[in-house]
């Protein structure tokens, strides 16, 4: 497969860092797997390798709400990254302001692995997320959608969906509750990412996601952002990370939808300025 070149001003909107200093970084007894360590480094030069001028990192599920780690890696690179915490109803204000100022622009809700935060902190938090221009991002599985539908579609602010909506990728763009996102994402401002087709369905070139993905694309070209999934934790068998970037083309042939998805859609949703790198 021929290596794609992604365009300037690209982003990467889905990956996470993990600390190998367990002691200050502590991971939550709640949590689902024991990731290697990611650092910060290996990150960004993993952003490099693929041609990306962006990154969105995402408050991995094994810090719980000890967003630290995130903050600081955000804050040593202002123009290039922006972030995704995770956060409970009763944070405060200030805490928020200080997420803001670190690059953060939107909470995750993870309810697929141990050490998310419930669904129900978003009636506490969707109040402060509005009037700071910030996004929810959801980790469910899709047949999910309906039990957390109407606090969803109560939502202020836009959602933004992981990995396609995180099922068997097998069951194809038909499956009734795939065509209702698609019919809920059309109505309402609502996001959804391209990432995880190796947690969809195993084997590259991945032909089922690229099913969804085009569907996708024909409903909501300027509500898609990619990403990596970087460092692809909890999975037996880690995918080549340049694969995933190669199979895009195959995905979405057309090189206007695909800057959209690469940079003009990330740009509006986390701020971004291609002009200022």
């Amino acid at each position: 497969m021929t290596r794609f070149v992604a365009p300037p001003g690209a982003c990467d909107c889905h990956a996470h860092v993990i600390s190998a200093d367990t002691q200050r970084y502590r991971l939550v007894p709640e949590r689902s797997y024991t990731p290697p360590p990611a650092p910060e480094a290996q990150y960004l030069d993993m952003l490099d390798a693929l041609g990306m001028t962006f990154g969105v990192l995402v408050q991995i599920s094994v810090y719980g709400t000890d967003n630290r780690l995130l903050r600081e890696v955000l804050t040593r690179h202002p123009q290039r990254l922006r972030g995704v915490a995770v956060v409970k109803g009763d944070i405060s204000d200030p805490e928020l302001d200080a997420l803001h100022e670190a690059g953060v622009r939107g909470v995750r809700i993870n309810l697929s692995f141990g050490g998310g935060v419930a669904m129900a902190e978003l009636d506490a938090l969707a109040p402060k997320l509005a009037e700071r221009g910030w996004h929810v991002q959801v980790l469910f599985h899709l047949r999910q959608l309906d039990e957390h539908l109407p606090r969803l579609r109560r939502l202020p602010v836009p959602c933004v969906i992981d990995h396609m909506g995180h099922f068997p990728a097998e069951l194809g763009p038909q499956t009734p509750a795939f065509r209702q996102l698609l019919a809920i994402a059309r109505d309402h401002p609502w996001w959804v990412k391209l990432s995880g087709a190796y947690r969809l369905e195993p084997a590259a070139p991945w032909p089922h996601s690229a099913e969804l993905a085009r569907a996708l694309a024909e409903h909501l070209p300027d509500r898609l952002v990619w990403g990596s999934d970087w460092p692809h934790v909890a999975v037996a068998h880690r995918p080549d990370t340049q694969g995933l970037l190669d199979v895009l083309p195959l995905w979405l042939p057309e090189p206007d939808l695909r800057q959209r998805v690469l940079v003009d859609n990330p740009a509006r949703l986390y701020g971004f300025n291609p002009l200022a790198t």
